[in-house]
């Protein structure tokens, strides 16, 4: 089954005990909070950690206009834009000094490359990170829905193990970080 933001907000709905919807527009109560809470969620969650999955680097387009202060250049951020994960020049990724500014990376280089967390489609999610979603919204959903402060207690500590879960699991997909122009480093070798 490939997952979309219905069919996430479904299973959390199924988990507190609520009925499903086919549409954020069914007309009850359920879709109603679905559609009012679950972009919000998302995007948090989504922006609370650097998923690899939702990692993308790109070249930011130079604007025209000039900060009107400390900075030189001016650079429109993506559409899809949720967090900053570095910003770098030339051939590297990271290393530049930025500052974000409304829908805007502010910066004295002439070129900047991003890397940044976006927001990927709900059929890119992997398992692990759907999982701690639909946890996540769970427990959001229980209060407006079922009025049930136990309830929600118990679904805010099945989230956050979720979540922690989410994060180891996502932690190993890639080579572990290493320290980089540390002189202790450079001593040994």
């Amino acid at each position: 089954m490939s997952n979309s933001s219905i069919n996430i907000c479904s299973q959390a709905l199924l988990k507190i005990g609520a009925s499903s919807i086919t549409s954020f527009e069914d007309g009850t109560a359920e879709a109603e909070i679905s559609a009012n809470l679950y972009s919000q969620i998302r995007d948090a969650l989504l922006s609370s950690y650097p998923w690899s999955f939702a990692i993308m680097q790109t070249k930011l387009a130079r604007l025209e206009q000039t900060p009107l202060a400390d900075y030189r250049y001016a650079y429109l951020l993506p559409s899809d834009f949720l967090r900053v994960i570095s910003a770098g020049n030339g051939s590297r990724g990271r290393g530049t000094e930025y500052k974000i500014v409304k829908d805007c990376l502010y910066s004295n280089h002439q070129q900047i490359n991003l890397t940044y967390i976006y927001r990927p489609l709900e059929n890119n999610f992997p398992a692990y990170f759907c999982e701690a979603l639909i946890n996540k919204l769970a427990y959001e959903f229980c209060l407006p829905l079922t009025e049930s402060t136990t309830r929600a207690e118990f679904l805010s500590k099945v989230a956050e193990d979720s979540i922690n879960r989410a994060r180891s699991i996502d932690a190993q997909q890639s080579t572990p970080s290493r320290f980089e122009d540390f002189s202790l480093v450079e001593i040994r070798q």
